[in-house]
């Protein structure tokens, strides 16, 4: 069945329907040729929307009910799935994912959000809004694979952290914090892929890592537009304004060094041909994996720190600000980028 159609895809929606209209009809060799050209159409059409969209629009992509999430990334490309439970001190939450597997015979961990398809899926596992046990459950099987030496391979897609009372109460700020400080300790090379929202502290409580892919239509940004609108402008509805001040698609985030490397997706994104995304996105992941791989341990703890250091700098050259310290304001490199 094919996949829902976003709201600027309505054009698209036009044609399949006369497809559909002429495929009702006594099938003769003009109609035919009238449908393989409707088909073409549409593939052209889809291949100019797609490689023009604004930053809104990529978020309604990244959101797509059919998107692949982890579930279908571990069906795809690891055997042996063997998923661990719990975090040993309150409960197992559904909304992260983890377990043991082989990728491509190598034995490695899997963590990651998965918000579910179904309406029951949904509610089953949070809409993919992770309460603290979640988190403590991932660096729970975290701390199991620096133990065996096994590689750990995380997909993010969350709009962010639950933020309910009860996730207040056990602590959602500090599991989160914790993981962060923890994760960059590691001594086992570790592979991020941002396959769907990547959605403030609720995406980075997992997403410490060596090499940090993106698909080519995900989004990682500390707040989802909405959010953003509504802090910002008192209104929600601007929402597609804050999409662009965000800088969340891949190539801004690339561009201001968050992520490593923009993983190329099907045309009309993953949805489309969740098979070819899941094997290019392999792909990626396997030479980062191997990079990361090559590394001394001590050489891959130091770069990973200084991976994290160094983001958020924008091109300003800091200056000491200690007790006794030259007084001098920011310089701003003016090199071009």
């Amino acid at each position: 069945m094919a996949a829902e159609l976003l709201e600027f895809e309505e054009p698209i929606g036009v044609l399949l329907k006369e497809i559909e209209a002429l495929g009702m009809m006594p099938r003769t060799e003009a109609r035919v040729q009238d449908i393989e050209r409707l088909t073409n159409r549409i593939a052209s059409l889809r291949a100019e929307l797609f490689a023009n969209l604004t930053p809104w629009q990529r978020v309604l992509v990244a959101r797509h009910a059919s998107r692949p999430g982890t579930a279908d990334y571990i069906e795809r490309l690891f055997t042996g799935f063997d998923e661990i439970h719990g975090d040993r001190r309150f409960g197992d939450d559904q909304a992260i994912i983890c377990g043991f597997a082989r990728f491509h015979g190598q034995a490695a961990l899997v963590v990651g959000h998965q918000k579910g398809r179904t309406t029951k899926e949904k509610i089953h596992r949070n809409f993919g809004y992770a309460r603290p046990e979640g988190y403590r459950k991932a660096l729970r099987a975290m701390r199991l694979a620096e133990k065996f030496g096994r590689p750990i391979i995380v997909f993010v897609d969350t709009p962010a952290a639950f933020p309910g009372i009860e996730s207040e109460e056990r602590g959602v700020a500090e599991a989160i914090a914790y993981n962060l400080r923890e994760m960059s300790a590691l001594d086992v090379p570790i592979v991020v892929a941002v396959c769907g929202e990547g959605g403030s502290g609720g995406a980075l409580g997992i997403a410490i890592g060596d090499r940090i892919l993106i698909q080519e239509f995900a989004i990682y940004s500390v707040i989802p537009p909405e959010g953003c609108a509504a802090i910002l402008w008192r209104d929600s509805g601007r929402k597609m304004q804050a999409a662009d001040a965000l800088k969340l698609t891949a190539p801004d985030l690339l561009r201001a060094g968050i992520v490593d490397e923009i993983v190329p997706e099907p045309v009309g994104g993953a949805h489309q041909d969740p098979v070819a995304a899941a094997a290019t996105l392999d792909a990626a992941i396997r030479r980062s994996l191997a990079e990361s791989s090559a590394w001394t341990s001590e050489d891959r703890l130091n770069r990973r720190y200084e991976k994290f250091r160094n983001m958020g700098r924008l091109g300003v050259d800091f200056v000491d600000r200690s007790p006794g310290a030259p007084s001098s304001e920011p310089r701003v490199d003016a090199r071009p980028s």
